[in-house]
């Protein structure tokens, strides 16, 4: 980062008492109070439609982190220095007067100011005119839009053309919050600085890959969102497709916004196109039915009984350049499966020339491991001679671990937003998506979910509480392939 990027001291968070601030946002603000990371002079705005005084929305401040801020974190001093940076307007985004207010809340703070549009993209051009009325759009400001960026690469390019019709890429921070994890940050160290991996990682050592986010609840209370997303546009899009750009990209010039960003975009241009020819043997979408105690999909709160949405998909994808060719990468997602698992796997190959037990030649290839969840840690996958005068010419798998908690002797991991707000007010713009980016992979998911229509390929039902449908474990076998699961 430029020693030239202002940082900034001002924040307004649009939405301020939904989900994502509660739940999220206001707890990576405490924890980065307890760090001490933030400037004396920071400020910060929460805008809402509550009408609430200021004591009341810092009563709401206080519930959230007690809800959502692990008890033994939790420090009374931190709270009340937390609670007297937030000050709160209450305002209907719809109605051009209510910006006035939020005008004059601000108006004596310093500039820039940084955006954060925790609402609904229906909102984005009807918030993005009324700070323009009232003249608190600079050059310098910053605005933050959280996914989904569209739901398909037509409504993707609305919301960036509403984006750049006030601001320039400079100043947009386009968030997906996996970008912020520890590990995967520590995707770009780990390829970058250790030759020992950067020089094995290309086709001529790697077999194949596997990207899996399993995530153990339902839909939630979110029926309304997610039968018109489906599991593909909701995580395939965008953590699924960002976590493939970074352990796949070539090596960045610098470690700058721009050199990053352009390594990812080349990828997402390179990723063969799946359609009609191809779908079949590459694409599995799966629905959850009851199970483990759980209710099926069709029978949530608020459900269509006849939905068709994928609640689960596996993809075989192929990247089409000197790396990467003939190497599969399997990405695998699904709602309801047996536990919430969050890894990237990396099957490198053998040398060929296997020269013990042939009963166990299964083992004969390294397997490197990083886990996003539930730990953080990265994991290499190494053979040795088990101990024992009659064990000459076996062998047995063990780990070489690095857990981030232990070895760095952390309280906890921080949270994706910890290291994202302070990126805003640093003005660091590496972990956020570029228009590029967001429209990619946007339009290789819509080439996909039309080729899965036009195939009429059928939909496969899992028990809750499971790896997904058995056609996934097909998928990757066909290949001579298997998932890799945690003993």
């Amino acid at each position: 980062m430029s020693d030239s990027v202002i940082k900034i001291d001002s924040f307004v968070l649009f939405g301020a008492l939904g989900d994502l601030s509660v739940r999220k946002l206001i707890p990576a603000w405490y924890y980065l109070e307890r760090d001490d990371m933030l400037n004396d002079g920071l400020q910060i705005l929460g805008v809402g439609r509550q009408v609430l005084t200021k004591p009341q929305f810092h009563e709401k401040v206080k519930d959230a982190l007690t809800t959502y801020v692990s008890a033994e974190y939790l420090d009374a001093n931190i709270i009340s220095k937390l609670i007297s940076r937030f000050d709160y307007c209450c305002c209907d985004l719809q109605s051009s007067n209510n910006y006035q207010e939020l005008s004059s809340k601000i108006n004596e703070w310093s500039k820039p100011v940084a955006y954060y549009l925790a609402i609904s993209p229906n909102l984005f051009e009807v918030v993005f005119d009324g700070l323009n009325s009232e003249q608190i759009i600079t050059s310098s400001c910053r605005i933050i839009v959280e996914k989904p960026i569209g739901y398909d690469l037509e409504s993707s390019k609305e919301i960036n053309a509403k984006l750049l019709k006030y601001f320039d890429e400079s100043q947009i921070y386009r968030i997906d919050h996996y970008l912020g994890k520890e590990t995967v940050q520590n995707l770009i160290a780990l390829r970058f600085a250790n030759s020992l991996f950067s020089s094995q990682w290309n086709s001529k050592s790697v077999d194949y890959v596997e990207i899996t986010a399993a995530e153990s609840v339902g839909i939630e209370d979110r029926w309304g969102y997610f039968d018109g997303m489906g599991q593909l546009r909701d995580m395939v899009q965008s953590h699924l497709l960002q976590l493939l750009c970074l352990i796949t990209m070539e090596p960045p010039n610098e470690l700058s916004n721009q050199s990053i960003r352009s390594e990812k975009v080349k990828v997402l241009e390179a990723l063969k196109p799946l359609n009609q020819d191809n779908i079949k043997s590459n694409f599995v979408s799966g629905q959850y039915t009851a199970g483990d105690n759980k209710a099926g999909y069709l029978n949530e709160l608020g459900s269509d009984e006849q939905s068709d949405t994928e609640t689960f998909v596996s993809i075989k994808a192929e990247i089409q350049n000197w790396r990467w060719k003939d190497v599969p990468f399997y990405l695998r997602t699904g709602k309801r499966m047996k536990s919430k698992t969050t890894q990237i796997v990396i099957h490198f190959k053998s040398d060929g020339h296997y020269i013990f037990d042939q009963d166990r030649e299964s083992l004969k290839g390294n397997t490197l491991i990083i886990s996003l969840h539930p730990t953080e840690s990265i994991s290499l996958q190494v053979f040795t001679k088990p101990h024992g005068v009659d064990k000459h010419s076996t062998l047995r798998s063990d780990p070489m671990s690095l857990d981030f908690i232990k070895t760095q002797k952390l309280l906890n991991i921080p949270s994706g937003y910890q290291s994202l707000l302070m990126d805003i007010l640093n003005g660091n713009q590496s972990l956020f998506l570029c228009k590029e980016e967001v429209e990619l992979a946007w339009q290789w998911c819509d080439n996909a979910l039309e080729a899965h229509k036009k195939s009429k390929q059928e939909l496969y039902f899992y028990p809750a509480g499971t790896d997904g449908p058995k056609e996934s474990e097909l998928l990757i076998q066909n290949n001579g392939h298997n998932w890799h699961e945690e003993k």
